[in-house]
């Protein structure tokens, strides 16, 4: 899922690797603190967000409070995924399923996606209330009781598996604000958790945010 933001970054200069703590508006733009450099001595015209809720609130208290509170408002649930690999195509009649039982909420046969080449691959995700439940168990727990309700709906045993905690995966209820922009001050939010809570509410979300984002810009 991060192929599409790698491929619109490939032009830009992007510092990864980098955690901000703290965001503090000054006179001639934002000033931020990073944990690895400190107070960052380049000045931003604008910042905009593009994280989950529960990390936005804490950068968002002392900049903008009303952004905090929207933030604070979203309750992001997490969802535990398992990527199984085959040496051979697995003889299942269907794709993609949604599963309404169990700890499985969505299957799907990932090679099948246009493109594809390669090895046979299934990704696996559990349903939100179960990954609350489980969410600090240790991976190898979850991947065996994934593994269990997938061969309980005819999947074989795989070659070999990834499980992955993903801790912000939807929002329950998702909000529908779109984006968040403060043209006085120059700050914005954007994410999927403000737009639906799906892969293109996140894209739309971001649009949006640019735009309006880019309209200030403008007027200057």
């Amino acid at each position: 899922m991060t192929a599409p933001a790698r491929y619109l970054a490939s032009a830009l200069a992007v510092h990864a690797l980098t955690n901000i703590e703290q965001l503090r508006q000054q006179t001639h733009g934002w000033q931020i603190l990073s944990a690895e450099q400190g107070w960052l001595e380049t000045r931003f015209t604008a910042v905009l967000l593009a994280v989950p809720a529960p990390q936005a609130v804490p950068l968002l208290q002392q900049a903008a409070p009303e952004l905090a509170a929207l933030a604070g408002s979203a309750v992001m649930r997490g969802c535990w995924a398992l990527m199984l690999r085959f040496a051979a195509p697995v003889d299942l009649p269907f794709d993609a399923a949604f599963v309404n039982q169990g700890p499985l909420r969505w299957i799907a046969r990932n090679s099948s996606k246009p493109s594809r080449r390669g090895e046979e691959t299934w990704l696996l995700h559990a349903c939100a209330d179960w990954t609350e439940a489980h969410l600090e168990e240790n991976p190898e727990s979850v991947a065996a009781a994934l593994l269990s309700a997938f061969g309980q709906l005819g999947g074989p045993a795989p070659q070999d598996w990834t499980v992955h905690r993903w801790r912000y995966a939807d929002t329950e209820p998702a909000l529908h604000e779109g984006c968040a922009w403060r043209p006085d001050i120059r700050l914005g939010l954007c994410g999927d958790w403000l737009n639906g809570g799906k892969v293109e509410g996140a894209w739309l979300s971001g649009q949006a945010l640019a735009e309006q984002a880019l309209r200030s810009f403008a007027r200057c």
